[in-house]
């Protein structure tokens, strides 16, 4: 089966190098349910039928698999302690709400018009924000603590012993891995990790037996909660941003303008329908995975069809119960190495936007925009609005487009 016009070729032969894709993304997609207290297989699920859904609204043109977005694991976690999981859904579907407006208003007035509202200097410092607002999870979790350090789940020098292992095998093959080994370094370094969790005796594998072979993924329903929603919305600002890039990253990888066809408000349209649909089952919010990107530059695979058969293969292990099990068998601390990583990278990702932008960071403007996005999000900074609040991440993200609208440009 093709489409006419593309490059979707719907065939059998294509299954395992579908089923390859999904094992690249397998690591980081699992990752985000694991860390904020969302299920797994629900995960898996929701990743599947949103690059599905994707693949409609884009016409079959892209080859991109869709899964979890590391941007709202900070919000989530929050979210979770505050509010509970099905409110914090509420601001996750209120997020794809807002990609969706934002497609309209780019097929409307085109891509500048979002560059003119949220530059470097606004996306920069809110994706920075997000990743050091995490460093004492990641921290406390690497210690064999819960993520607010509140109670010890493992020994200290075991869980230190236990997350450096997985800290160290993740660094070693993100640098030093060949072919498919490079785009799995989340995947080494948890199965690093998992293996030393074995030799010290501190995975239990009750719930494994327990679990049945086939069971319904545990979906779970969002509830409304406007609190959830003015905090969480304004986080979608990074990684809409950081949806051009990938786009345009798959975009050089094929030599094709998926920027025009189907443009970019069509990719963002299905990004946002995805991550609405993931949040009304209890999934993550999705978003386009780099290393399955790299994945396809790997191996050539452009055909968007694969990624079809990945998205089928995702859907599929979600109705496997023993999978979600075992994956929660994962202890605390082999998350926490990981952790310690990519909360990093992601505050590294923030500087990176900042410094490609070749913005005058000591010009007066961009200080003050740079330095109270920083300081509000970091620092716990929260104002009322009427009987709610926002804070954290949120307001942020709303200060600093703001300050970038109403201060005024230097002079030259």
């Amino acid at each position: 089966m093709s489409i006419s016009g593309t490059d979707y070729h719907f065939r059998v032969k294509d299954f395992f190098v579908g089923a390859q894709m999904l094992f690249v993304a397998f690591g980081a997609l699992v990752l985000v349910p694991l860390l904020t207290g969302l299920n797994p297989n629900v995960a898996l699920f929701t990743a599947g039928v949103g690059t599905l859904i994707f693949q409609i609204i884009t016409r079959g043109r892209v080859p991109v698999f869709l899964a979890s977005s590391f941007a709202f694991i900070a919000p989530i976690i929050y979210g979770v302690q505050t509010w509970g999981i099905p409110s914090t859904l509420c601001g996750l579907f209120a997020a794809g709400v807002f990609y969706i407006l934002l497609s309209f208003i780019i097929r409307w007035r085109g891509t500048e018009i979002v560059r003119k509202v949220l530059p470097p200097v606004v996306t920069g410092p809110v994706i920075m924000v997000i990743g050091l607002i995490l460093a004492p999870v990641a921290v406390f979790m690497a210690m064999g603590k819960t993520g607010d350090g509140s109670a010890v789940l493992v020994p200290e020098k075991t869980a230190l012993i236990i997350s450096m292992i997985s800290l160290a095998v993740t660094v070693a093959v993100s640098l030093l891995g060949k072919g498919w080994f490079k785009l799995i370094p989340i995947l080494c370094g948890i199965t690093a990790g998992y293996i030393a969790s074995l030799f010290f005796g501190i995975v239990d594998f009750t719930k494994v037996s327990e679990a049945a072979w086939i069971s319904v993924p545990d979906f779970t329903f969002p509830v409304w909660n406007l609190d959830a929603v003015l905090f969480i919305v304004p986080v979608a600002i990074a990684p809409a941003i950081e949806h051009f890039g990938d786009v345009l990253a798959i975009s050089s990888v094929t030599g094709k303008d998926y920027i025009r066809d189907p443009g970019v408000h069509r990719t963002m349209l299905g990004d946002g329908i995805a991550t609405s649909f993931a949040s009304m089952l209890g999934g993550p919010p999705n978003t386009t995975y780099s290393e399955v990107t790299g994945a396809v530059a790997l191996i050539k695979a452009f055909n968007p069809a694969v990624m079809t058969w990945a998205a089928i293969v995702a859907i599929l292990l979600a109705f496997v119960g023993k999978v979600g099990a075992f994956l929660q068998t994962i202890p605390v601390p082999v998350m926490g190495g990981i952790m310690v990583l990519l909360f990093g990278a992601i505050m590294v990702v923030g500087m990176n936007t900042l410094v490609r932008a070749g913005e005058d960071l000591m010009q007066a403007r961009n200080m003050s925009i740079v330095a109270l996005i920083v300081i509000f999000g970091v620092g716990g900074m929260s104002m009322p609005l009427g009987e709610f609040r926002l804070g954290g991440i949120g307001l942020a993200g709303v200060l600093g487009v703001v300050l970038n609208l109403v201060l005024p440009q230097p002079r030259e």
